[in-house]
């Protein structure tokens, strides 16, 4: 099942802003950073990230995203399906080989689940 809370991100619509406030502002060091679509940040040894638009947008309601990572994404989606979750969109897989997918709590915040490809 659910192990641990992988990290949090928020969306933006203006990465470099966003960047920089976090950056410069905050004084978090950057972790990584994928062009506009992602960027991650050390705070205090939780990573907080920055997520991009898709396709030019971002979900509606968005705001703040918890990762939660498990050992078995495809075993972990099929207990909570039985418990009445439902999944939005596709399982899609990261360039690294991270496995995710995302679904919304009873009051509507996004949250998503992850299997590292260390898991894999």
């Amino acid at each position: 099942m659910i192990t641990r809370i992988s990290s949090a991100f928020y969306w933006t619509r203006d990465m470099d802003r966003a960047a920089a406030f976090y950056a410069d502002v905050l004084g978090l060091p950057l972790m990584r950073r994928h062009g506009d679509g992602f960027a991650q940040f050390d705070a205090g040894g939780m990573p907080l990230g920055l997520h991009g638009p898709v396709d030019g947008v971002a979900p509606e309601g968005a705001g703040a995203t918890v990762v939660l990572e498990c050992d078995d994404l495809d075993a972990t989606m099929k207990d909570l399906s039985a418990a009445g979750v439902t999944f939005e969109g596709d399982v899609t897989e990261t360039p690294a080989g991270a496995r995710f997918v995302g679904f919304r709590d009873p009051d509507g915040n996004l949250l998503q689940l992850i299997q590292p490809a260390a898991h894999r």
